[in-house]
């Protein structure tokens, strides 16, 4: 930050030279409200009016807009406070009257008053809100009141003399400054909390008074997160700046002067300090102000004259300072130190927001006013070159240091971590140079920048792309050796600190403390000099040939350093270096010229000043931070006004001036003709001059002094731009091709057409991509428009619609322009399906769109329509992928069958996989079934019978089920054996295949129990139901004998089951030898509880009691209690074995029936096949 020092910039005298006491500046409105002796009062406001554009900002006059006395105190006035929420006033005198001023029709009035005549006031403090002020006494008496008069409460603190008073920003603490420097804590309802620690009065003795107490309210946010933004001063220079109210460890500044007052800016940036030197010093202009960050690094002094300054306000945007001193008001100018830079055409910015506790980086590219917004966390600098930028951070876990090398649109392309911190950060077109106080750090950064053949000559030996080195400030590396990246070295301490860098491409300047210049050769490091200049540099700058440094150091002086000139000095000794004659003060920028190393531009207070050969030209008054200085123009941007809005920079805020020798050649090709301003630019040649001269030529079609002017410049193109003008016989058609090269198009349009010449104004317009006027030219003009250029002009309208999604507009021109793709692209983005479909009819087979139109129709989930396209391009592999992707499984087997695909398998095998998943079994079986893959829906099938079967389901539902997997089975045989027919077909008998099928059925079915007798969960269930069945009806031998057959399917009807319904059947029909034996089968189950077996062991005694466990009609039960291996087929409809000849078997799941019996079904009992 550089104060505008030494001068200030302009004063207010107070009228009867009446001493002030006390000033503050409202940063809301802008209102001064200073107060002082008899009762003085004044409120003054400044404004800056002005039409030129350029003149903004600090360069503007400054006129008082308002100046009025406010009567009603009669004792010297000793508080101004304002309450900026609510546009108020409040003060007080050394009687202890306190007013409330209120704004009222551009005038101030009274609308309080409030007097305890007891003692008098000694501060006075708003919330952050403006809600409640609080107001100190003397006496120890403190009252708090609402914004609209009405008491709160009130507190007499006893023994105490108060002094100062403050807010935390959150309003729950207040802190109470003593007379005897003491300051306590307390919190909002007047509690007393704890002593403040005053880490800054350690060591000193004899009586103190407080100068200051100041919070920072953190309303424009905080320079970094948990930024220390409460500062105590008391006025033997001692302050402490603290993060909260009991911060254990502040930081501590010894500002060696006596103190006054305090004030923090408007971002909590800066800390103004102000008072007087400490007697002793010679300086006779005794008052001074000093400035530090929150870290308590010094930013400057400002020295003021006058005998006594008894306080300082800041404005609302921290580039004035207001100073009540005697009877004056001084303004000096402040300008901060920004965190800015300029990289091709872009101003990189940075600024705090109240809403986040990172930095908001701004990169604003001016010439399409386009802005890219970064945040970044604990930023230390921005620092460019060319087309690329620095931003130097702290990282967030380790004492670790980040350099983020950045494009011009503030993307991260490199990130570096080192150990030092980058107090100072300096950038050329291959390195960048990190130093702190002891050490700086070399990194040559990777670029992917096109570079001329002859910059890849020079460094295609030294580039070592990606190198890091680090070198301490005292090592004397010699060149030859590569540096080494040992941080250990780094932080080694030196006596004589580091201050200011800055390099070039070929060689890296160190500036230190004591005044010790360093000069280092680059790429390759060696320290090549050292000269001794009597100044503490604070900015260094080099010229494009690097042969002079510029020198500001920090009081504000420019000086000039020859860093080649060989001089004898006074002992006749030869020395290198030379400081040259100019000085200039009060400097707080400066820029050289690119192209050119005896031109610079310096901002000194409100002027800038250009220089040729230390030569100054007139000033112009601006307040622009300068961007860039090449080709005679200067680019200078007014920071201060974009900051006030940061977030909506104004084109009007970035200011190109001309410089005397461009707008003096510029007069001179106006007023007096291109010779003599020829002769001129002789004179003080300038590429910038000689293009002008050119362009001037061409204007006035000199084209022989034109073609000398390009080639002075070296412009090539300009050079062959003459010759074809001189080629051209007609003089307007010359003039049309001037126009166009000056960008005048219409112009040049209009005189082509003139001419007749259509073509050549189509030529333009399409060298300019102007497609409109293309078209409305191709159809305005006589005969046959080219056809291939309309059908290009449509589609690049097509393409301009598109671009801007306006797709139905592009539609019907690229329907003109025959451009299926963009169509197809165009009614996808319309959800036009139709016409999407009628595109994909219309083009021929095997058409390169085609997959492309059928991956939009899969895309929207349209089956049909994508496989027709897949099928139509020859694609049936993706056509069946979009079926399976679309759950069309069985297009998709139909499909794979049609193309007799192979992988159908583990299409299927992934797909039921995905169903059963989502438990889906019944959905998984369908899909087999579908495709034909009878054996894996039959194994499904048994599973959920099987499970339905455990849940204890009804009996006819799990038959049913067991019927259906059977089905399946048979399916699966009748398959493999057509398919055994196919592969046999003509080399053997039917035998060989039923042969073949049945073994390759065994190697399946090795692996299963259900394939070999598929229907026995089927019959189990069915003689289940068939046995009750005959029960209930009272056919009980029938039943008996059905119940019979169940005891050969104990692994699929729980036994308990099946041996109770036996033993009831049994006991009906009065057999009760089968009874007694399905009684001993029970008793003995194991699934059973002993409970359960009691029941049955009891059941069965009552039973046997009664009757003889004998079975009375033997002979027809025995062959089925025997069984055996002859057993014989069983009847599927009665239960009873078949003992004739005669019988019927159904087709399909080969079970029979008797002969007799048949007639009374048409449908078979098991499996429900019709009876054919």
């Amino acid at each position: 930050m550089w104060p505008d020092a030494a001068v200030v910039a302009f004063q207010i005298a107070i009228p009867n030279n009446v001493r002030l006491r006390c000033i503050s500046w409202n940063k809301d409105q802008g209102f001064i409200a200073c107060g002082g002796e008899d009762g003085l009062l004044k409120v003054l406001k400044l404004e800056t009016q002005t039409d030129d554009a350029k003149l903004r900002g600090l360069a503007a006059p400054n006129n008082l807009s308002m100046n009025q006395n406010l009567e009603g105190h009669s004792g010297c006035v000793q508080v101004v406070t304002w309450n900026e929420q609510y546009q108020k006033l409040t003060t007080s005198d050394q009687n202890g009257l306190i007013i409330v001023w209120m704004f009222y029709k551009g005038s101030w009035y009274e609308e309080m008053i409030n007097n305890r005549n007891k003692s008098v006031v000694r501060s006075m403090s708003w919330t952050a809100d403006g809600q409640k002020i609080c107001i100190v006494y003397e006496d120890g008496a403190v009252i708090v009141g609402s914004v609209d008069g009405n008491r709160i409460w009130g507190k007499d603190l006893k023994g105490v003399q108060l002094w100062h008073v403050a807010w935390s920003a959150d309003g729950k603490v207040l802190l109470f400054g003593m007379a005897n420097g003491e300051i306590h804590i307390y919190d909002s309802q007047g509690n007393f909390i704890m002593k403040m620690k005053l880490n800054c009065l350690v060591n000193v003795t004899g009586a103190i008074s407080i100068a200051g107490i100041h919070w920072y309210h953190g309303t424009e946010g905080y320079v970094e997160p948990d930024c220390p933004c409460l500062a105590v001063c008391f006025d033997n220079g001692r302050c402490q700046i603290m993060r909260h109210e009991n911060d254990q460890n502040p930081v501590l500044i010894d500002t060696s002067m006596y103190v006054v007052s305090i004030q923090w800016n408007h971002t909590g940036s800066v800390l103004a300090v102000a008072g007087s030197q400490k007697a002793g010093t010679p300086d006779k202009e005794a008052n001074i102000v000093q400035f530090y960050t929150p870290f308590g690094e010094s930013l400057g002094t400002l020295k003021v004259a006058g005998k006594q300054i008894s306080a300082l306000s800041w404005e609302g945007g921290g580039l004035k300072i207001a100073l009540a001193v005697d009877y004056f008001i001084y303004f000096a100018n402040i300008r901060p130190d920004y965190k800015w830079g300029y990289c091709s055409n872009t101003v990189v910015y940075a600024y705090t927001r109240p809403d986040r506790p990172e930095y908001c980086v701004i990169f604003w590219d001016t010439k399409n006013n386009e802005k890219y917004i970064k945040y970044v966390k604990s930023l230390i600098s921005i620092t460019t070159c060319g087309d690329f930028c620095i931003l130097a951070t702290k990282a967030e876990e380790h004492p670790q240091f980040i350099l983020v090398l950045c494009n011009s649109i503030g993307t991260p392309l490199d990130p570096k971590y080192i150990d030092i911190v980058p107090s100072f950060v300096a950038m050329t077109k291959t390195h960048v140079i990190a130093a702190s106080k002891e050490a700086f750090y070399i990194w040559q950064y990777r670029v992917s920048k096109k570079l001329t053949a002859l910059e890849i000559n020079q460094l295609i030996r030294p580039r070592k792309e990606g190198r890091e080195r680090i070198y301490h400030v005292d090592d004397t590396p010699s060149g030859s050796v590569d540096g080494v990246l040992d941080y250990s070295k780094a932080i080694q301490g030196t006596r004589d600190p580091i201050c200011a860098i800055t390099a070039s491409d070929k060689m890296l300047i160190v500036g230190r403390e004591s005044g010790t210049i360093q000069r280092y050769s680059l790429p390759n490091v060696g320290l090549v000099q050292k000269y001794s200049l009597n100044c503490r540099a604070s900015q260094l700058s080099l010229n494009c040939n690097s042969s002079r440094l510029a020198i500001i150091d920090h009081s504000g002086v420019l000086t000039f350093f020859d860093l080649d000139a060989r001089v004898t000095d006074s002992t006749g000794q030869q020395a290198i270096g030379e400081l040259l004659k100019l000085e200039r003060r009060d400097v707080w920028d400066m820029k050289w010229a690119k192209d050119n190393p005896d031109l610079f531009a310096m901002m000194e207070k409100t002027r800038m000043y250009v220089f040729r050969n230390l030569d100054p030209e007139e000033p112009i008054q601006t307040s622009g931070y300068i961007c860039n200085f090449e080709d005679l123009e200067i680019k200078s941007v007014l920071l201060d006004e974009i900051l006030k809005n940061p977030e909506h920079p104004n084109k009007d805020y970035i200011i190109n001036f001309e410089i005397r020798s461009l707008r003096d050649s510029r007069a001179l090709i106006e007023k007096v003709g291109i010779e003599d301003a020829s002769q001129f630019i002789e004179n003080n040649p300038h590429p910038r001059l000689w293009r002008l001269l050119a362009e001037a030529a061409l204007q006035k079609l000199d084209l022989q002094t034109a073609e000398q002017a390009f080639v002075r410049c070296k412009d090539y193109q300009g050079i062959k731009f003459v010759k074809r003008l001189g080629n051209l016989q007609s003089e307007t058609m010359k003039q049309a091709e001037v126009a166009a090269y000056f960008g005048r198009f219409e112009e040049a349009e209009r005189m082509y057409l003139d001419k007749d010449r259509r073509d050549l104004a189509i030529g333009l317009r399409l060298k300019l991509g102007d497609w409109f006027r293309v078209l409305q030219l191709l159809k305005t003009g006589s005969g046959d428009a080219d056809d291939s250029l309309l059908e290009q002009a449509h589609n690049a309208i097509g393409d301009y619609f598109a671009d801007r999604q306006k797709w139905l507009s592009a539609v019907q021109y690229y329907i003109q322009g025959q451009n299926q793709e963009r169509l197809a692209e165009c009614y996808y983005m319309l959800e036009d399906y139709e016409g999407l479909e009628s595109l994909a009819s219309s083009l021929p087979e095997n058409h390169k769109l085609l997959p492309e139109i059928a991956q939009m129709f899969v895309r929207v989930g349209m089956c049909e329509q994508a496989v027709t396209a897949f099928l139509k391009c020859n694609q049936p592999k993706e056509a069946v992928d979009t079926c399976v992707h679309l759950n069309q499984w069985n297009k998709a087997v139909e499909l794979a069958k049609n193309h007799s695909m192979k992988e159908i398998g583990s299409l299927l095998a992934r797909y039921a996989a995905h169903l059963l998943e989502k438990n889906k079994t019944l959905d998984a079986i369908e899909l087999y079934r579908k495709a034909n893959y009878f054996y894996d829906a039959a194994k499904l099938m048994f599973k959920v019978a099987d499970e339905e079967a455990k849940k204890r389901a009804k009996p006819l539902r799990v038959k049913k089920l067991y019927v259906l997997s059977a089905l399946l089975i048979e399916q699966h045989h009748e398959q493999m054996k057509n398919a055994q027919r196919g592969k046999v077909k003509g080399t053997s008998s039917e035998a060989t295949s039923a042969l073949a099928s049945l073994l390759e059925e065994e190697v399946l079915s090795a692996s299963s129990r259900f394939t070999d007798n598929a229907w026995r969960g089927a019959e189990a269930y069915h003689f289940f139901l068939l046995a009750q069945r005959q029960l209930y009806a009272g056919y009980v031998d029938s039943a008996l004998k059905t119940a019979l057959h169940l005891r050969d399917y104990e692994d699929i009807i729980p036994a308990v089951e099946i041996y109770s319904l036996l033993a009831l059947c049994a006991c009906a029909s009065r057999a009760f030898g089968t009874c007694s034996k399905a009684f001993i089968k029970l008793e003995s189950l194991e699934s059973l509880s002993s409970e359960q077996k009691q029941q049955y062991e009891d059941l069965a005694l009552e039973i046997f009691t009664k009757h003889t466990p004998k079975d009375n009609r033997k002979s027809e039960l025995d062959s089925l209690l025997e069984g055996g291996e002859g057993k014989l087929p069983t009847c599927v409809a009665t239960g009873s074995p078949i003992t004739e000849y005669q019988f019927w078997m159904c087709n399909v799941c080969k079970h029979c029936v008797l002969a007799q019996e048949i007639s009374n079904y048409n449908f078979c009992p098991l499996c429900h096949s019709s009876v054919g």
